[in-house]
């Protein structure tokens, strides 16, 4: 099959996350499979307009802010003659309705998950609102299309918008399990350390952390929180590190390489992520991978990636004393956090790109009419 992947980035961009990853380790190995895979992006600077890379041809056309009306007129002038068998649309930050654009080729969309008013968390009223109204049309113009999202959570909401049901399917993301790899031991711990890895984005909730560490710093007096990742909230974290006292015990790694991270993961005593929302918890299952135990809100796409008290805890949103107390209980009881251990990582297991990427490409099937083999 020719299939055409549009997203607003590619994993090289500097502001990509988990979306990108997703569709980067399925649609590769859809590739290997044999298909053509063509993948539409916008352009960073410095950025070569074409790439191909573990068998992803990318496209890089325009600048991001106004990549969502980049794509219809590349996708006219360029792209349309190529006769995709399918289009593949990433749906993680604000569609581009190409089923308006293409009315041959049946259009996938893979949602990691939907803002809704979540959004006006996250940005400045202007924008929330625009990406809030995207949103809405989202039931009409793909009404024909096949969604796969990536939990039941996100499931849910997709349907409560009004696009039906039966054209949904979760299929959760894999891991690379030859990457996010365990020691047969934990190793030995220098100082306690928790860990936080992801995007610095103010709706991530990462300030709930750092008052946590604050409160555990007297019990714990060599406690250190990593923050590994980038984003535009770095110098609102700075700040309340500081307002904190605890500047001292906060590092911010910035964008690190995949070995670097896995060590840190390695070595991390806990991982915490307490955002109000997320399509799934990419970082749990790959910091579960590695061995070490994660504390999560109990919030949509969070609580489907930890079995509370079996890979870790999940807390009420927002509520620092159960976070602190989660984090107090893994590092005082050794016995607990062996078991945590354990269990994480037979969770992690069950996990993998092959099946995520078998499973995408029967969804693509199922879009087009007939198996690929046939095509």
């Amino acid at each position: 099959m020719r299939i055409l992947v549009v997203e607003f980035r590619d994993p090289v961009h500097p502001q990509s996350g988990g979306a990108e990853a997703v569709l980067v380790e399925i649609f590769s190995r859809i590739a290997a499979a044999g298909h053509s895979v063509d993948y539409l992006c916008c352009r960073a600077p410095g950025s070569t307009p074409e790439e191909t890379a573990r068998g992803i041809r990318y496209l890089r056309r325009g600048p991001q802010a106004v990549f969502n009306y980049t794509v219809p007129l590349v996708y006219a002038r360029e792209l349309r003659r190529n006769r995709y068998d399918v289009i593949v649309e990433g749906i993680d930050k604000i569609p581009f309705f190409l089923p308006l654009v293409e009315r041959r080729a049946p259009v996938v969309c893979i949602v990691p998950h939907l803002f809704g008013e979540a959004i006006f968390r996250e940005a400045s009223w202007p924008v929330a609102s625009y990406v809030w109204l995207m949103e809405r049309p989202i039931p009409a113009v793909y009404r024909r299309s096949l969604f796969s999202v990536l939990s039941e959570t996100t499931r849910d909401d997709v349907a409560g918008r009004g696009v039906d049901p039966a054209r949904i399917r979760v299929i959760h993301p894999g891991l690379d399990l030859a990457v996010h790899t365990a020691p047969p031991r934990k190793p030995p711990r220098v100082r306690p350390t928790v860990l936080y890895v992801g995007r610095l984005k103010r709706y991530k909730g990462i300030e709930l952390v750092l008052e946590a560490v604050a409160r555990l710093r007297g019990r714990f007096p060599g406690l250190r929180f990593d923050i590994v990742g980038t984003g535009d909230h770095l110098d609102a974290l700075r700040r309340r590190a500081a307002d904190l006292g605890i500047a001292e015990a906060v590092a911010f790694a910035g964008r690190v390489s995949m070995e670097e991270k896995v060590a840190r993961m390695q070595a991390a005593d806990v991982l915490v992520y307490t955002s109000p929302k997320e399509g799934w918890g990419l970082s749990v299952l790959e910091a579960n991978a590695c061995g070490t135990t994660v504390v999560a809100s109990d919030s949509p796409g969070l609580r489907e990636a930890v079995v509370d008290s079996k890979t870790g805890f999940l807390v009420p949103h927002g509520d620092i004393g159960a976070i602190a107390d989660r984090i107090a209980r893994i590092l005082s009881d050794d016995a607990l956090h062996a078991s945590l251990r354990a269990g994480a990582l037979e969770w992690a297991a069950r996990f993998t790109w092959d099946r995520a990427a078998a499973e995408t490409l029967a969804l693509i099937e199922e879009a087009v009419g007939k198996p690929s083999d046939e095509r």
